[in-house]
């Protein structure tokens, strides 16, 4: 298997892996009543969002650049 396929893997496991945790984030955040902690897990979803997407934007970035390419 070619480095560049071995990277599109990771991109897309990683890219999986972050959209589990958002769709667990979600259905946390609905689980709260208050107004006051529904705004908190949005701000704390907006800022996992965030992540994960810089995250992908790396692993995208490397598989492209990277010292295997």
């Amino acid at each position: 298997m070619s480095s560049t396929s071995k990277a599109w893997m990771a991109a897309a496991s990683i890219g999986a892996v972050e959209a589990l945790k958002d769709q667990l984030s979600i259905s946390q955040a609905k689980t709260l009543a208050p107004a006051s902690s529904a705004a908190v897990a949005s701000s704390k979803l907006k800022q996992e969002a965030q992540n994960s997407e810089e995250s992908l934007r790396k692993v995208m970035y490397l598989s492209c650049w990277g010292p295997y390419s």
